[in-house]
């Protein structure tokens, strides 16, 4: 478990950033892998994406492709869910977020120097992400020279958390939301 009824908010908050922290700085952190939701044309959508960073003020980084479709619903409507869950500490963590694209501007060099190698494949793709094929090997067709031109950072700016600790019939769920510069938190009914 990751908190328990005997943690003040104080310190389940701090056990949540600290998780936060861990999952964008370590590979096998439950919390490296994160779902992001979006507002779909017709559906709402969920993928998986790496979290790449984040930042004091608890905003995450994460990079895409920017001819995706998850771009596209961002543009049209910034609010965002993040979704991690943690198996081992039966743990899930809900933030809704409002998503800033970085895209050819300031931030992005910085954040395309640190993708290596084959990497950078993922993001220079001949045909853009989604693009409908006749036959797998067309969507491993690559320039010869690797560049920024389609590389996004999407920073994910946090305005709600909610973190559910399963366990047995006695689950506890907390909400912290952000008032002013600080992180209000005030326990629910899981």
């Amino acid at each position: 478990m990751l908190f328990t009824r005997e943690n003040t908010p104080a310190e389940i908050w701090q056990t949540l950033v600290h998780e936060l922290h861990r999952g964008a700085l370590d590979s096998k952190h439950p919390f490296r892998y994160m779902n992001l939701g979006t507002n779909g044309k017709d559906y709402p959508e969920v993928r998986t994406l790496v979290l790449r960073k984040v930042d004091e003020q608890l905003n995450c980084l994460v990079y895409t492709d920017f001819r995706s479709v998850k771009v596209e619903e961002i543009l049209a409507n910034p609010l965002v869910l993040m979704h991690f869950y943690n198996p081992k500490q039966r743990v899930q963590l809900r933030i809704q977020a409002k998503a800033i694209i970085h895209h050819q501007d300031g931030l992005t060099p910085a954040y395309w120097s640190q993708v290596q190698g084959d990497a950078q494949k993922a993001y220079n793709s001949t045909l853009a992400p989604g693009s409908k094929i006749e036959t797998p090997e067309q969507a491993y067709e690559w320039p010869k020279e690797m560049d920024s031109q389609f590389f996004a950072v999407l920073e994910l700016v946090p305005q709600a958390i909610e973190a559910l600790q399963l366990d047995g019939l006695n689950h506890l769920r907390i909400n912290f939301s952000k008032k002013q510069e600080n992180w209000e938190g005030v326990w629910m009914v899981p």
